[in-house]
């Protein structure tokens, strides 16, 4: 069976059980403020409840618009705050999936069938989604690294970077370590000192590229820069899928380096004219 297709059904399957658990526990869901606390810290659990909502809710959003911690150990001593979450959430209820919720009745058979399939359904895709991007992440990040080895970079073990003094020696590079405040897909030491933190970002759409690009390889790059100095550090990205060009321009202008992941020989010239 097609990988993709396995991954589906797998998150299908064991999300289905859970959906099916939230609803009926909570007696089609009028009495989940109530159960707050038992449904929020079960992982699980969580995202069922976080994907009633249209579109879903992510964690990080929903800790900031309920201004909640979503650690067990805090809902669990905080039931109001809990409780906060759950109605932040219902708050944007998908009404299609779920009528009976404005309707104030019970629904039937087929509308709780429907409900547990479709809510089932959403969270299966975003998962194989994310194991999409993550595998094309990480595939990226292995051609780099091959990339730079087929060059004669060596490859260093992980550390974090808090002084010039943690740096790995000219002509090395290690991967995933912290850089500063935050963490870079891979530290290369230029053999003229510099150094060049390389994020790896795969965009599957012109909106995800505003995150990915804008929101976060640009951010760090702003960030390196301030706490290493312009003259000392590189911030790059080397990029596949699709973004926006005024989106690839406004990272450039905060700093960081673009290359493209099918055109890595531009990275390897790039590094070649960095030396002394």
């Amino acid at each position: 069976m097609h990988e993709p297709l396995e991954q589906y059904l797998e998150a299908f399957d064991e999300y289905r059980d859970a959906v099916e658990n939230l609803i009926e526990g909570t007696v089609d869901l009028s009495q989940l403020s109530d159960q707050a606390v038992d449904y929020l810290t079960d992982p699980h659990l969580l995202t069922a409840v976080r994907y009633l909502a249209s579109p879903a809710i992510s964690e990080d959003d929903l800790k900031v618009l309920a201004e909640a911690v979503l650690s067990p150990s805090r809902l669990r001593a905080n039931p109001d705050m809990a409780a906060r979450v759950v109605q932040t959430v219902l708050l944007g209820l998908d009404r299609h999936r779920f009528p009976w919720i404005s309707e104030d009745r019970e629904p039937t058979e087929a509308e709780r069938a429907t409900a547990v399939t479709s809510t089932a359904a959403l969270i299966a895709t975003q998962k194989v989604q994310t194991a999409r991007r993550t595998t094309a992440k990480d595939e990226q990040e292995d051609a780099v690294a091959e990339c730079l080895a087929t060059y004669g970079f060596l490859e260093v073990d992980r550390r974090a970077v808090n002084n010039v003094s943690h740096l790995p020696a000219a002509g090395h590079f290690c991967r995933e370590s912290m850089f500063g405040s935050r963490k870079a897909d891979l530290i290369v030491r230029l053999r003229d000192g510099r150094t060049m933190p390389l994020e790896c970002k795969v965009s599957n759409s012109s909106t995800n590229s505003v995150k990915r690009l804008n929101n976060d390889a640009a951010v760090k790059a702003k960030t390196w820069l301030s706490e290493f100095g312009t003259t000392n550090v590189i911030p790059a990205a080397v990029l596949s899928g699709v973004f926006k060009v005024h989106n690839l321009t406004a990272a450039q202008s905060d700093g960081l380096t673009l290359f493209w992941a099918h055109n890595l020989q531009a990275l390897v010239d790039f590094i070649k004219s960095t030396h002394r």
